[in-house]
């Protein structure tokens, strides 16, 4: 039982009850998941797996693919559709795509977010939800992020009754983006309240939804003693890292974490990771010494047998 399950979350499950449901499916204790998605989000949840849980960190530092729908005329506690309304700007005239389009612009590149308050942001030491749930308010941090590409997908649709409008889009965003903060600042940009309606997951840690496999889907293949159908090689979450591969010699002093000097790695780039591998299996990764000049030592040992 070792590797990465790239898992379709589904809706109504919070990410710490697939991890649940896993290890009871699995029968091992030793799964954990790469990056919280909300109960009402579905799509993409990389799992770790056995020693894959020591490169778990390496998946939630990687890119996140969604799409979603923005929603104008409303805003809500909790920044999507589940929460209860907090604001109303009736929608009268419906806003052109162009509008839409120019609004959405200003979000892209790096551009700063306040986290929302029913959200898993630390200050002084308590979680900004449990504030949030006692009623309490407290100055939240100012968080910088990465919007690679924010746009609409579909045409948008004027609810004349509500005096809403809406729009699909898609969002390729760095680690610790809030999609739901940016369907809010999408309509702050447009001079409307707004929420985010729906959201799906479609890539993360590298996986995307063609490869992610269903908790039932994984329950069969486990009954039907299919377990390899399951999993990745937990070398999937450093496949964008240096590579160095060890001779045998090489590999009985990194086994043990032996800090090497820098001539050993010679031509490779010292301020990022580089991974070690034997026979195609990852070993360690590797970085500069923080207090031993000219000598690199091991950031994380991962196999050693």
């Amino acid at each position: 039982m070792e590797g990465i399950i790239p898992l379709w979350k589904p809706r109504g499950m919070t990410s710490h009850d697939c991890v649940f449901q896993l290890r009871k499916i699995l029968k091992t204790k030793k799964v954990g998941h790469s990056g919280t998605l909300d109960p009402d989000v579905d799509g993409v949840l990389p799992i770790c797996v056995g020693k894959a849980t020591k490169v778990v960190e390496y998946l939630q530092e990687s890119n996140k693919v969604y799409i979603g729908e923005v929603t104008i005329g409303f805003s809500t506690e909790t920044e999507d559709a589940s929460g209860e309304v907090v604001d109303t700007t009736p929608i009268t005239i419906p806003l052109t795509e162009k509008e839409i389009d120019d609004a959405m612009s200003l979000l892209t590149g790096n551009i700063q977010q306040i986290p929302p308050m029913y959200s898993a942001v630390k200050v002084n030491g308590r979680r900004l939800y449990d504030y949030a749930r006692k009623g309490e308010t407290v100055e939240r941090p100012v968080r910088q992020t990465t919007i690679h590409h924010y746009k609409r997908l579909t045409t948008p649709e004027y609810n004349e009754e509500t005096q809403t409008q809406s729009w699909k889009f898609e969002v390729d965003c760095a680690k610790g983006t809030y999609v739901r903060t940016l369907a809010v600042d999408t309509g702050e940009k447009l001079g409307y309240a707004a929420h985010m309606s729906d959201l799906t997951r479609l890539s993360s840690g590298g996986f995307t939804s063609k490869e992610a496999i269903t908790l039932d889907d994984i329950r069969s293949k486990v009954e039907e003693g299919l377990t390899d159908d399951i999993f990745y090689p937990l070398e999937r979450a450093v496949e964008s890292f240096q590579k160095k591969t060890l001779s045998s010699k090489d590999y009985q002093l990194i086994k043990n974490g032996l800090v090497m000097p820098e001539s050993f790695f010679d031509g490779y780039d010292p301020v990022q990771p580089i991974a070690l591998f034997f026979n195609e299996q990852l070993v360690s990764l590797y970085g500069k010494h923080p207090s031993k000049p000219g000598m690199f030592k091991p950031i994380k040992v991962i196999r050693n047998d």
